[in-house]
């Protein structure tokens, strides 16, 4: 019996709307401090969050070309592993379940600590306790199933555009408080040039991050030879030009010393525009945004290590393999994630995180924009439903960003670079060991 073919009844608009809801995030609110930090000047800091913008739009139009050729579960690790063999596809499922997941959901929960404490004024001694509770809530949340899990997305879904709309459309009209200058594009301070730039490149990638799930649902669209290319340009664009609107509103309402490095920029902003009082219900907005992108890092995460072991591809994968008898859920996975999360929140602060999560799956990316030149060559007649547009233009534009982001990280922050690199190439000897676990089980 042939496998089930997918309904096709995903419009261009409800594409649309699944790109804006898998980009659009919490780290536009706070990884304004970090680019801040390393642009020291609004033009660049602007500048940055633009060319980020067209960089994700280059990565998304180009990892969608293999979402539609390569329709299997499991996304990315699937499309390396097609491309390059098992123990490839494994190192990102790897990355994924040991770093990326995880580091995201230890600096969302320390990000949701720090608002909480600034909100209602607690001591800095609370941010731990309110951090690890606020992972666990939600990692809780999930072992209850994916129907409460999913109630929870939908419905922060809704609320965290609240806080994006009222920040651009008020913000906007209100007098500068600051004068902001875009023009000449140039680094503040002491930083040199490329320096700066790369820095703020590589903070403004988590709060576009999510832009590889939107190929994801190429196989459920009415036309995504046409819709697809078209969801993700106005969607990707959408996106950029309101990140650019926020932070510019950012920019003009606090002194650029007073957003360089400070987490509860997007709060300090908010009090400028609305007052105490609008100021805290739009922090109120911006904690449950926060929340809605920790349940869904939260949900997906869980799923990557249970698919791995299905394949009995890690250690433990039989414990890994278990679902609660109740709700259905991989119960260990989530337990795992969460410890590993836990383990995160004591050693790393939110940028450090964030820097890494993004640097390592930028490693996996650039075999992904590869992969599509290779596929492309190796085998022509793979059928493509969506062709990525003005090929090789946006794949070559896709992989010369990436690695400009990734050798400058490697000068630039080298402990960071080395200690994701070094996790990322642990799950070579894992990988090895388990395969000959797993082939003496089978004599």
């Amino acid at each position: 019996m042939g496998e089930k073919q997918l309904k096709r009844e995903i419009s261009l608009f409800g594409a649309f709307s699944t790109v804006m809801g898998t980009v659009i995030g919490a780290g536009v609110f706070f990884k304004t401090a970090s680019v801040v930090s390393f642009a020291k000047s609004p033009s660049l800091t602007i500048f940055a969050w633009i060319l980020g913008g067209i960089l994700t739009l280059c990565a998304g139009l180009t990892s969608a070309e293999l979402a539609t050729a390569i329709p299997k579960t499991g996304g990315a690790v699937k499309y390396i592993e097609y491309t390059y063999g098992k123990l490839p596809g494994f190192l990102l499922g790897w990355a994924q379940s040991v770093i990326y997941f995880p580091a995201n959901i230890a600096a969302l929960s320390i990000i949701f600590g720090t608002q909480f404490i600034h909100l209602f004024h607690l001591s800095n001694g609370f941010l731990l306790p309110i951090a690890i509770g606020t992972g666990l809530s939600v990692t809780l949340i999930n072992l209850l199933g994916t129907k409460t899990a999913s109630n929870l997305q939908s419905f922060t879904l809704i609320i965290k555009m609240i806080p994006i709309a009222l920040i651009v459309l008020v913000g906007l009209f209100m007098p500068a408080n600051v004068e902001v200058s875009l023009f000449p594009i140039k680094a503040g301070g002491d930083a040199g040039f490329i320096q700066a730039l790369s820095g703020s490149l590589l903070a403004t990638m988590f709060a576009y991050d999510g832009w590889l799930g939107v190929g994801a649902v190429a196989g459920e669209m009415k036309r995504p030879e046409k819709d697809l290319p078209k969801a993700i340009f106005l969607g990707l664009t959408f996106i950029t030009i309101v990140y650019v609107l926020i932070n510019f509103v950012f920019l003009k309402a606090l002194p650029i010393e007073q957003l360089s490095g400070n987490l509860n920029a997007a709060s300090d902003a908010s009090n400028k525009i609305f007052g105490p009082i609008g100021g805290k219900l739009v922090t109120i907005g911006i904690l449950i945004s926060v929340y809605g992108a920790l349940n869904g890092y939260t949900m997906t995460g869980i799923r990557v290590p249970y698919a791995l072991a299905l394949e009995e591809m890690i250690p433990f994968s039989q414990q890994f393999q278990k679902l609660s008898k109740r709700y259905v859920v991989p119960y260990i996975a989530g337990i795992f994630q969460f410890s590993v999360a836990v383990i995160m929140m004591f050693l790393g602060s939110f940028d450090l995180l964030t820097d890494m999560l993004i640097f390592v799956m930028w490693l996996f990316n650039l075999l992904i924009f590869s992969a599509v030149l290779i596929l492309r060559k190796k085998e022509p007649a793979l059928n493509r439903p969506y062709k990525v547009p003005f090929y090789p233009i946006v794949p070559i534009i896709a992989i010369v960003g990436g690695l400009f982001i990734l050798i400058t990280t490697l000068f630039t922050q080298t402990i960071l670079a080395s200690v994701g690199i070094g996790i990322t190439l642990i799950g070579i000897p894992v990988y090895l060991i388990n395969q000959k676990v797993e082939a003496s089980k089978i004599k």
